[in-house]
């Protein structure tokens, strides 16, 4: 594995921490279907969350967030379709779609931001 790929998984262990601290059940991590991959497959109450993690070292790259164009929500979109038609259709609560990024600086902890709803 290439270091571009270890912290990436790197960043979606601590994105699945994370989430999962803040009360969201992880269903399925690196979801793969014919249309690509959703890192991270949740639930919060009885809605259903595709999850999105980028991560990036600090430095002056792009911030995380930055890396979601309406391009890339519009496949995350079609993705939770895929997802909700291999398994019975949407819950009660709808779907969200949410963005999970990770910082991790040259030094200390990682910083981990959660965006609900951004697409």
């Amino acid at each position: 594995m290439n270091a571009r790929a270890a912290r990436g998984r790197y960043g979606e262990e601590l994105a699945a921490r994370w989430l999962a601290t803040a009360g969201l059940r992880v269903l399925e991590r690196n979801w793969r279907c014919r249309g690509g991959e959703v890192d991270i497959v949740a639930s919060e109450g009885d809605a259903l969350v595709m999850c999105e993690v980028k991560t990036r070292t600090g430095g002056d790259y792009e911030h995380p967030m930055a890396a979601v164009t309406s391009r890339k929500a519009e496949r995350l979109r079609l993705l939770a379709e895929y997802w909700l038609s291999e398994h019975g259709g949407p819950p009660a609560g709808g779907v969200r779609i949410d963005l999970v990024g990770v910082v991790l600086p040259g030094r200390g902890a990682a910083r981990v931001e959660h965006v609900r709803g951004v697409a």
